[in-house]
C-alpha cells in the first residue's frame, strides 16, 4: 500500500482519525446490541490528584464481567504523551482502543505541526473521541476516562473529567470515576490539603483505592498472594513516570500497618466484651 498524497489546498491536516476515515481505513460501523448473552469486561476505579508540581494518576487492576472477576491485572493508567496521561473506566475493550487512537492522534499532530498540542487541546480532543463513542455508550459500552497532565505553558498540573456525552470538566484538585469513585473521591476529599506534596499525594491516592476496594466489590485492592498492586503514576515537568511496583507495595504495607494499629483497641475491646459475656 502506498501513502496517499494531497495538494496543499486538499491537506487533511493533523487530525489522524479524520485521515483514516478519509482513505477508507476505518472499521465499518455495525449495530451494537447488549443483552444478557453479551458479557462485557469493565474496568473500574481510577483517581487523579493534583499536587504541588504535578498530578498523580492511580487505578486499580481489577476488571469485572457482571458479578465475576474477568481479569485481575488489567492496566488502566496510560501515558498519552510525554506530559500527559489518561486513566480509563468503563467497557475495557473500547476504552483501550480509544487510548491507542488518542496516543496516535497526539503523535501525529506533533509530527505534522512540529510542536505538541496544548494540554487544553489534548483534553478537547479526548472529549471529542468520547462524544463520537456515544452510540456505543447508549448500547451499554460506555467509556468514561480521566485525563491529567502537566501544562508546560502554565507550569502547573491540571486534570479533566468527562461524561459519556463527551462533556469535559476541569477539576481544581482531584477527580475520580468508575464504580468505586464515590468512596475514592470521599477519601481524597477528606485528606486533600492545599499545597499537597508528591509523597502525600501518592499515599492519598493509594488510600483512596484501598478504601474503595473495601466498599466496592468491582474494585480490586492489593493482591499480596499474586503480587498485584494498583497502577500509580506521576506527571510533572520531567514527564510521565510510572511508580515502581516495589514502592507501591511498600506504601500499601505502611497503610495497612497504620490501619491495623488503629483497629487494635477496637478488637481488644470486642475481645474483652466477649470474655465478660462468657463469665456472666
Amino acid at each position: 500500500m502506498t501513502l496517499p498524497l494531497y495538494s496543499p489546498t486538499d491537506d487533511p491536516g493533523p487530525d489522524f482519525a479524520a485521515l483514516v476515515r478519509r482513505v477508507g481505513l476505518g472499521a465499518p460501523e455495525t449495530p451494537i446490541t447488549s443483552d444478557d448473552r453479551l458479557q462485557i469486561t469493565h474496568g473500574t476505579t481510577v483517581v487523579a490528584i493534583r499536587y504541588e508540581g504535578g498530578v498523580v494518576l492511580a487505578g486499580d487492576r481489577r476488571a469485572t464481567s457482571g458479578h465475576l472477576i474477568a481479569h485481575r491485572a488489567i492496566e488502566k493508567v496510560f501515558p498519552a504523551d510525554r506530559h500527559s496521561g489518561v486513566a480509563i473506566a468503563g467497557a475495557a475493550g473500547p476504552a483501550m482502543e480509544m487510548v491507542k487512537l488518542f496516543q496516535l492522534q497526539l503523535e501525529h499532530y506533533e509530527k505534522v505541526e512540529g510542536s505538541a498540542l496544548s494540554l487544553e487541546g489534548k483534553a478537547n480532543q479526548l472529549g471529542h473521541m468520547v462524544r463520537n463513542h456515544l452510540p456505543a455508550a447508549m448500547a451499554g459500552l460506555a467509556v468514561v476516562p480521566l485525563f491529567a497532565g502537566y501544562d508546560v505553558r502554565r507550569s502547573v498540573g491540571r486534570l479533566f473529567q468527562y461524561d459519556v456525552t463527551g462533556g469535559r470538566y476541569e477539576e481544581a484538585n482531584f477527580a475520580a470515576t468508575g464504580s468505586g469513585s464515590l468512596h475514592a473521591a470521599t477519601v481524597v476529599k477528606l485528606g486533600y490539603q492545599s499545597g499537597l506534596q508528591r509523597d502525600a499525594a501518592l499515599d492519598l491516592g493509594i488510600s483512596a483505592l484501598f478504601q474503595a476496594a473495601d466498599e466496592d466489590s468491582a474494585t480490586g485492592g492489593p493482591d499480596l498472594v499474586r503480587g498485584i498492586y494498583p497502577t500509580v503514576a506521576t506527571i510533572d515537568a520531567v514527564g510521565f513516570e510510572r511508580i515502581d511496583e516495589g514502592e507501591v507495595s511498600d506504601r500499601f504495607a505502611t497503610l495497612v500497618a497504620r490501619l491495623a494499629e488503629a483497629q487494635a483497641p477496637v478488637r481488644q475491646a470486642e475481645t474483652d466484651d466477649d470474655r465478660g459475656d462468657d463469665l456472666s
